[in-house]
């Protein structure tokens, strides 16, 4: 319970039964923490104060490049609850523009700063909730004072390079930095608003996450769109003129540009988590255990960006910077804070993303993930159609599945394809949690109508195939 404080009122200091929950970070892990939190416990019994240093709550970044590129037609569109909605209707003291800059776990208060006066303040807690999510990479070259550079990691962000594309003088080139999922996104966005876009990757290929040879196919696509695609060029400067970022200089000569956009990956936002004492992992997160709580220091939850999970098929911790995990990690720590019970049970890695018509998805490990595991495996990959081939507009499809090659366990799945291909990771997904060997999966009772795909999908094709794979090296 809160001992008195300095500038407690009478009523305050009498009310000691009352608990005080701050949350750092206002977005998907902090807001889903503190609304389960607030709905198993009333303001009578705790106070939530949340701390968010932007001027957003509880918003899609993943839907930042659809707002860009003018898929989505309204900046608000991607909030989920502003910060009024948790005031009035969960009775959670949202306060923008407040960044907290100081954990005191001995007197349990954090300290802080208001952006928008630059007065200081500090605030007591019973219980931390920590979700400040991640923060972007940005070499030294990128700090350069000169409008045009732009990262995409938060809905002001966004915001501010929708300004410069619809700014005077109109840009017309831009080059992306990176080629992971938001790099590609940001890519299809800005070829979609009509500029002439190039993307620069320093390693052998786009989308780190799955294998070259699913990467091969994606670079081909990404080429056919228009885009130029450069693998293994590294970025080494940027050049100004005028005020206005003109040109990226890289190892292969120079690129010019009237907008740059950052897509160099994330990092765990845990400099103040570590400052304050609290334990980082391998991975580079947090450490915390299946309810959420920061391991050995009680009444400390964190969630999110920020924190390492474990991964279910390889075993091995992991920072897997996905909104899907940070809003499940969230309500497993708002239950738990407010007096239930709930486990988080650990990742598998699935995610999809798509540039322009291209989809792809993975889920589990890629080869060189099983390799670092320990696992001995075979791969078997397929092409198939989407459809029935002889139905209108059946588009290819390539499946590929790695599988223990003892036991058949499946321990990954990669796709990459057009219409109604990256959705089919979902029941690739399934049936990894579940633990399913290839020969599990031959026989699933998937949906069929000639529409919607093949009379053996593709996802059992590969299954078969892997599973033959592995009859054959049984028989030696």
């Amino acid at each position: 319970m809160l001992p008195d404080r300095p500038g407690a009122t009478p009523d305050e200091c009498q009310d000691v039964s009352v608990e005080r929950l701050v949350v750092i970070g206002a977005d998907a892990a902090g807001m889903s923490a503190a609304s389960q939190a607030r709905r198993r416990r009333d303001r009578a019994d705790l106070e939530i104060v949340a701390f968010e240093r932007g001027n957003f709550t509880s918003y899609s970044a993943c839907g930042i490049p659809y707002w860009i590129s003018g898929a989505v037609g309204d900046r608000d569109d991607l909030v989920a609850r502003d910060p009024q909605t948790f005031r009035d209707s969960y009775d959670i003291d949202v306060r923008l523009r407040h960044e907290v800059t100081d954990i005191d776990l001995d007197r349990r208060e954090v300290h802080g700063r208001n952006l928008a006066d630059g007065s200081e303040f500090r605030e007591p807690f019973d219980s931390l909730m920590y979700a400040a999510g991640a923060h972007p990479a940005t070499p030294q070259w990128a700090r350069i004072r000169a409008g045009g550079v732009f990262g995409i990691q938060t809905l002001d962000d966004g915001a501010a390079l929708r300004g410069w594309l619809e700014g005077e003088p109109r840009p017309r080139r831009a080059v992306v930095v990176g080629g992971g999922y938001v790099g590609l996104e940001m890519a299809e966005a800005l070829k979609q608003r009509g500029l002439k876009v190039t993307v620069v990757e320093r390693g052998d290929q786009p989308l780190s996450t799955v294998d070259p040879d699913m990467a091969a196919l994606v670079s081909e696509s990404i080429r056919g769109l228009g885009i130029e695609l450069r693998t293994g060029v590294e970025v080494t400067g940027l050049r100004a003129s005028g005020g206005r970022v003109c040109q990226v200089s890289t190892d292969d000569g120079a690129i010019d540009a009237d907008v740059v956009v950052l897509g160099l990956g994330v990092r765990p936002n845990v400099a103040l988590a570590a400052e304050a004492g609290l334990p980082l992992g391998p991975s580079g997160g947090i450490r915390v255990d299946r309810r959420m709580q920061v391991r050995g220091v009680p009444g400390v939850w964190a969630a999110g960006d920020c924190v390492e999970t474990l991964h279910r098929v390889s075993g091995m911790p992991v920072n897997v910077p996905l909104g899907t995990h940070a809003n499940k990690q969230g309500r497993v720590a708002g239950i738990n804070i407010g007096g239930g019970y709930a486990g988080f049970p650990g990742v598998i890695g699935t995610a999809v993303t798509k540039v322009c018509e291209l989809e792809v998805a993975r889920t589990g490990l890629r080869e060189r993930d099983a390799v670092e595991a320990g696992f001995e495996f075979i791969t078997e990959r397929i092409e198939s159609t989407n459809r029935a081939g002889y139905y209108p507009d059946a588009q290819p499809m390539t499946v590929k599945l790695i599988a223990d090659r003892f036991d058949g366990r499946l321990l990954g799945a990669q796709i990459v394809g057009r219409a109604e291909a990256a959705k089919r990771i979902d029941a690739l997904a399934v049936a990894l949690w579940n633990g399913m060997t290839v020969d599990d999966m031959v026989y699933l009772d998937l949906g069929y109508a000639p529409p919607f795909a093949p009379v053996w999908d593709p996802v059992l094709i590969a299954a078969r195939k892997a599973a033959e794979t592995i009859h054959r090296h049984a028989r030696g």
